[in-house]
């Protein structure tokens, strides 16, 4: 791929973004190409943690990319905004483990790719904005949906609203980052993370990831109903069985994600 540089190993999917002469700013060819890489990963049972950053020390992703943007007609526009919306969708339900590290900046799209991921680990140089209003338009890569489900209705009307930088422990702080550390630790942390998460049931984690996601749009009781009917599911694979046992005979599971 033009703009992505990928490595597996150890059942972990590395993805870089690979725009580092502007930031990683995401293109049309640069979503295009996360999309057809996620399209690609979700069917892998050899991998199941995705770990993304940003090429280079300095950015995660800067934004999406103004040039583009720029001359964009309404209609074009909606599209770019359409796409990412696909894209990020793709991220967002693909069954294996998803981390964003979030290596430097993670302004406007790049701020809004990383909300797509399971969760966020930031190093301490990174920071988070959504500048879009100042620029007379708005966030249209999820922002607006997406960061109020994480951070609370007020917190992403200010930052919106704003357009405030906010450092990395400021966003770990309102919950928008799961973990800070620091930018030579980053991506060590990331696969130690990883490597913890793929001794455990990946066909369970899915499971797990599909009741979080689908729930928080239904009510309470709604949520709590496909939960049950999910753990119908997990009870009827080989884990479960083995998972149990294992514990009841004070030994380590042989887990085989089914």
């Amino acid at each position: 791929m033009e703009n992505l540089l990928i490595d597996i190993e150890n059942e972990t999917a590395l993805v870089k973004i690979n725009r580092p002469e502007v930031l990683n700013a995401l293109n049309t060819q640069t979503l295009k190409e996360l999309n057809e890489a996620f399209s690609d990963i979700k069917n892998r049972k050899d991998i199941k943690v995705v770990i993304l950053t940003g090429q280079g020390e300095k950015s995660f992703v800067a934004g999406a990319d103004i040039h583009e943007m720029a001359n964009a007609t309404p209609k074009e526009g909606r599209d770019f905004g359409l796409l990412a919306f696909e894209t990020f969708k793709k991220i967002e339900e693909a069954p294996q483990v998803t981390i964003a590290a979030v290596n430097g900046y993670a302004l406007g799209g790049g701020c809004e790719l990383s909300m797509a991921f399971d969760f966020r680990i930031a190093s301490k140089n990174a920071t988070f904005a959504q500048p879009e209003v100042g620029l007379g338009i708005i966030p249209g890569f999820g922002g607006t949906q997406r960061l109020p489900r994480l951070i609370g209705k007020g917190r992403a009307k200010e930052l919106i609203f704003t357009t405030d930088k906010i450092d990395a422990t400021e966003a770990y702080r309102i919950g928008l980052v799961n973990k800070v550390v620091d930018q030579v630790n980053l991506i060590d942390y990331c696969k130690e993370m990883a490597e913890r998460i793929t001794k455990k049931s990946s066909y369970a984690i899915s499971v797990a990831k599909q009741a979080i996601n689908i729930g928080m749009d239904m009510s309470l009781e709604e949520g709590i109903q496909l939960e049950a009917n999910l753990l119908g599911v997990v009870f009827s694979t080989d884990d479960k069985k083995e998972g149990l046992t294992a514990f009841l005979e004070k030994r380590k599971p042989k887990l085989k994600d089914f």
